[in-house]
């Protein structure tokens, strides 16, 4: 790839989390659980639902604005819209679209990308690359998603997991040689398709009656699969993330994980010999947010005070594909 002499760095960030708030008593009216085994399991204790009549889109643009605002830039002053995002507004158009109507930004490129929980980092990585081969100067990156309209509100190895939320940063240009993204490293393991997926609505099974009354509009899981291939497969590409970025983990100020399940998580840093003080964790209140997982961990340990200049922090998701990936970014 041709790169030019800048590096991303970012500018700000900014996130949105819907009002309504469902907590594990809640979930005990709706599906055979409890707040005890979920707390257990997974290490969530509530989760936020976007409201009706409120699009993925909608709270994106919420997101949006607040990382503009803190990077102190407009939408006139972004040249790419990039957005993670499984749960678009439409087949198509692009959610990345619409929200570019939304905030008026009309000499952007606009465009989705679909690597579920690991949305984000796949968005990041794609302007990252536009910034270093020279094509732009400044981006705004999303992981939105609203999975509470993708469940099956009866199935309680699924409902339990999956909240809304949307995070934002913005990306610029620059020559300082001592700070930005240092690294980007993406993976994807097509044989796990079928462990993690919605089976209908897709252009291979649209549609129909039957598809809806049989509930396979919805989100379906093989946990145990995924709990084993993500530990794994996190730590090896947080790794090669390092290495090219000749970063060691020890010089590694904060671990931004995807926050799926906090066993997953004591799991990774276990294996990475990380302490868990270094370990940003919010899903006790969130839950898994899909591709806004990381942007919004990022957001909230920024605002927290817990990211300081000339840190390093490593981000690392996992998600259906099977995809996964890591970045690390000095501050």
């Amino acid at each position: 790839m041709r790169r030019s002499h800048y590096k991303s760095v970012i500018l700000g960030t900014g996130s949105e989390l819907p009002s309504k708030i469902l907590t594990n008593v809640a979930l005990q009216k709706l599906v055979d659980t409890n707040d005890e085994w979920i707390t257990t399991r997974t290490g969530i204790k509530e989760r936020r639902i976007l409201e009706e009549g409120r699009s993925n889109a909608d709270m994106a643009h919420r997101a949006a604005l607040r990382a503009l605002k803190d990077a102190g830039l407009e939408p006139k002053d972004l040249d790419a819209i990039i957005m993670g995002t499984v749960s678009s507004d439409y087949p198509f158009p692009s959610s990345a679209c619409v929200l570019e109507n939304m905030l008026g930004a009309r000499k952007v490129f606009s465009l989705d990308v679909n690597a579920a929980c690991s949305g984000f980092l796949n968005a990041l990585a794609v302007a990252d690359s536009f910034i270093q081969t020279g094509m732009i100067k400044t981006a705004l990156v999303l992981g939105s998603d609203v999975l509470s309209r993708l469940l099956n509100w009866k199935d309680r190895a699924t409902c339990i997991l999956f909240g809304d939320a949307a995070g934002a940063v913005v990306l610029g240009a620059s020559n300082d040689g001592h700070r930005g993204i240092l690294s980007t490293k993406l993976r994807t393991d097509g044989s796990y398709v079928k462990e993690l997926y919605v089976p209908a609505g897709g252009s291979l099974k649209p549609a129909t009656l039957e598809t809806v009354r049989k509930n396979e509009h919805t989100i379906t899981m093989n946990g145990k699969e995924v709990f084993k291939v993500a530990v794994r497969s996190m730590e090896e590409i947080s790794r090669e993330a390092l290495d090219e970025a000749g970063v060691t983990v020890e010089q590694v100020a904060l671990v931004i994980p995807h926050q799926a399940n906090l066993r997953i998580i004591n799991a990774l840093a276990q294996r990475l010999k990380i302490p868990m003080s270094r370990v940003m964790v919010n899903l006790e209140k969130y839950g898994n947010t899909s591709a806004a997982s990381v942007p919004v961990a990022l957001d909230e340990a920024r605002r927290q005070g817990r990211i300081h200049p000339g840190d390093v922090v490593l981000l690392n998701a996992f998600g259906a594909g099977f995809a996964w990936g890591a970045a690390v970014i000095r501050f």
